[in-house]
């Protein structure tokens, strides 16, 4: 049997009614490339608590998403939205009860976020740099292959989870992101900086399994790109206690 990933779902307007969303990119390509079978956790916190989740997964992956996190959850005032609240609650929770239990937690884009915001770490709405030469969102459009058509590069930490699986110093990422961490929580470990310093990556092995969340999307045309494929090989890897 393959180990079990929970992937977190978006609450989403479909037609006239609210529906649990993950896109297919982040689900095919975790269990494509990480090997795995998936379930979806619903952003219902009115309905069901994390700690019914966790004791049944191997490992939870957190997505990206169009919502940003509510800036009170991580001590601000002031912020844009569209803003999620059930999946705050849901996806936060689940950071917090895996890390309890020792399972491994994995994220991207808005799950990078929530992960730091789970503990205790703050984010920062503005992630044009001081010199506005590094743009870290492609101008608006519709078309998502232009949108993810942005990149930058990142330098990999030494020896780090990315760098050691990856085996290069530098990667290019695709870029599609508003918010950044402002202040990186305790415990985790840099593992990717833009040119610009913006923190990329990070990792830590909080009560000693594996908690990798990266603020590009790997899960766009994984295919494509064997850096991608390594961020979910590494998901495999510790879902199956070999990281």
């Amino acid at each position: 049997m393959r180990p079990v990933i929970g992937i977190t779902a978006c609450n989403r307007t479909v037609g006239s009614e609210i529906a649990q969303a993950v896109m297919n990119r982040y689900v095919r390509a975790a269990m494509e490339y990480a090997d795995v079978a998936a379930l979806l956790i619903p952003a219902l916190p009115d309905l069901m608590d994390a700690m019914e989740v966790v004791g049944r997964l191997d490992a939870v992956m957190l997505t990206g998403s169009p919502s940003n996190v509510e800036p009170a959850r991580y001590g601000d005032c002031d912020g844009d939205g569209p803003f999620d609240a059930g999946r705050d609650e849901i996806a936060l929770g689940v950071v917090r009860r895996m890390i309890d239990n020792g399972k491994p937690v994995f994220g991207m884009c808005r799950g990078f976020q929530e992960i730091n915001v789970a503990l205790g770490g703050t984010l920062r709405r503005d992630t044009s740099s001081n010199d506005d030469l590094l743009r870290h969102h492609s101008p608006e459009s519709d078309n998502l292959a232009v949108m993810f058509d942005h990149h930058h590069p990142v330098d990999l930490t030494a020896g780090g989870m990315l760098a050691t699986e990856i085996g290069k110093e530098r990667i290019t990422v695709n870029s599609v992101h508003y918010q950044g961490v402002g202040r990186l929580a305790d415990g985790l470990g840099v593992e990717a900086l833009a040119p610009d310093g913006l923190v990329e990556a990070y990792a830590a092995r909080p009560n000693g399994a594996p908690l990798l969340a990266v603020q590009w999307h790997p899960e766009w045309e994984t295919g494509k790109n064997p850096d991608s494929q390594a961020f979910f090989r590494l998901l495999g890897k510790a879902a199956r206690g070999e990281a």
